[in-house]
């Protein structure tokens, strides 16, 4: 082969400069102490700092609220004092008992939850591995004569031509980031798994609701074109206001315009809400200065494609609400989603007191997730218990068909384990139909 002319001759690669792969399919377990990735060793660390030995014998370390929680199996007045976690399970790779013995004592009901255990331990590996994600490369605009299938999550990779995800740690892994713009579709879509028929979940005025925004969602042919004669009026775009945004306002930008791209005709506007709407990521946008053109500040990113708009917003919804900044609202436009609020969480129902009577004040759809059966009956039942006869449902909670297929840990309470967006529900503002007296 003849020299390369000077100046251009290929310069040998580098060690940094090769990939650096640290760990193969077929080596992703390691306990989490003994990790190669420091980050996992970390978080190992944190756990036996922070979580507790479920065994009986140890006294309980909060206010039990759900009798299937592990720690309702401890004494109130127990022989021993709470003792952190330190041994970890062979199996798992998991911090889980504070002692060999306690380990061997919880072992039938620890075995309950190890092999999903062991799942999220291989799948939090996989993620540092350093290999090459084919399933995080994204379809671009569906085609208008090719129908978006919501039967279930690979049906829904089909029908948008996704790469072909041939095992299930991937899919795991794809759906853990898609669960939250598909989730909102397959509510949204004219082709919703979810109905007014038997089982279907959804109800007579959940019906009223979507109907409304399928409209706008799904408009009939304009004759719009590329030419003058072409030119058309185009519609505002549907507002979702995600409320109590935290990280599903950090996701790519790439998994939400997957919302916009089910619905070829119509745009988006995302408004991300919350105080913990932009956490850790002030090295990626820092906040910008309240000026009376933005007196919020708002962190507005409207080049990201010419159907998707979103903005951030480092703030309660109730002061933005009663500041009239998103006035009016337009049940034809406008929906809420709330994932995972915890409105009946004793830590955070607080902060919703204020919020929740403004979001009904809308009168347009809202729709909530939930991690576990338990946590949406909860946030059901604290939204009944406080605004009374005020609320419509739309749609009857259940289990979300596109829920995340990951596990998740909580590093708090190893015997804590849940997926996101498990759970999903909706409800309104109770409307009242228009009734007249007679004048006899």
């Amino acid at each position: 082969m003849p020299p390369s002319p000077p100046g251009l001759e290929s310069a040998p690669t580098t060690a940094s400069q090769a990939r650096n792969v640290l760990l193969k399919r077929n080596n992703l377990f390691h306990s989490f102490s003994n990790s190669p990735s420091p980050e996992i060793r970390r978080r190992a660390a944190f756990i036996k700092q922070h979580a507790y030995c479920p065994h009986h014998s140890h006294r309980q370390t909060r206010v039990v609220n759900d009798p299937e929680d592990p720690e309702a199996q401890k004494a109130v007045h127990g022989t021993l004092p709470p003792a952190h976690v330190r041994h970890e399970c062979p199996d798992c790779g998991i911090p889980v008992s504070c002692s060999e013995e306690h380990f061997a004592d919880d072992y039938e009901r620890h075995l309950e939850i190890c092999d999903t255990l062991r799942e999220i331990n291989e799948d939090d590996h996989d993620l540092r591995s350093g290999r090459f994600f084919p399933e995080f490369e994204y379809p671009g605009m569906q085609m208008e004569e090719a129908l978006v299938n919501f039967t279930n999550w690979d049906t829904y990779l089909y029908s948008r031509e996704h790469q072909a995800i041939n095992d299930d740690r991937s899919l795991r892994q794809a759906t853990r980031l898609l669960t939250y713009p598909v989730t909102i579709g397959s509510v949204l879509h004219e082709l919703s798994p979810y109905n007014a028929k038997s089982g279907g979940r959804l109800t007579v005025e959940g019906l009223k609701s979507l109907s409304a925004l399928r409209y706008t969602l799904h408009p009939p042919r304009s004759g719009a074109g590329g030419d003058i004669k072409g030119l058309r009026p185009n519609p505002p775009p549907v507002r979702v206001f995600i409320v109590g945004a935290r990280a599903e306002s950090s996701l790519p930008r790439e998994v939400w315009i997957q919302l916009a791209h089910m619905f070829p005709r119509v745009s988006f506007h995302l408004n991300f809400i919350g105080p913990e709407s932009m956490a850790n990521r002030d090295d990626e946008f820092p906040l910008p200065e309240r000026t009376p053109s933005n007196p919020f500040g708002a962190v507005v990113e409207d080049r990201i494609s010419h159907e998707l708009k979103i903005s951030t917003f480092v703030e309660y919804y109730h002061t933005l609400h009663r500041a009239g900044h998103f006035y009016p609202y337009d049940p034809y436009f406008d929906c809420f989603m709330l994932f995972h609020p915890g409105l009946g969480h004793p830590a955070s129902s607080a902060e919703w007191e204020e919020t929740l009577p403004l979001l009904l004040e809308t009168k347009v759809p809202i729709l909530v997730s939930g991690y576990t059966e338990f946590d949406m009956q909860r946030d059901l039942k604290w939204v009944q218990e406080k605004m009374g006869g005020e609320v419509d449902i739309l749609l009857e909670p259940g289990e979300n068909r596109f829920r995340s297929l990951r596990w998740d840990l909580n590093d708090l309470d190893p015997q804590d384990i849940s997926c996101g967006n498990w759970g999903l529900w909706a409800f309104r503002g109770k409307r009242y139909e228009t009734t007249t007296k007679d004048e006899a």
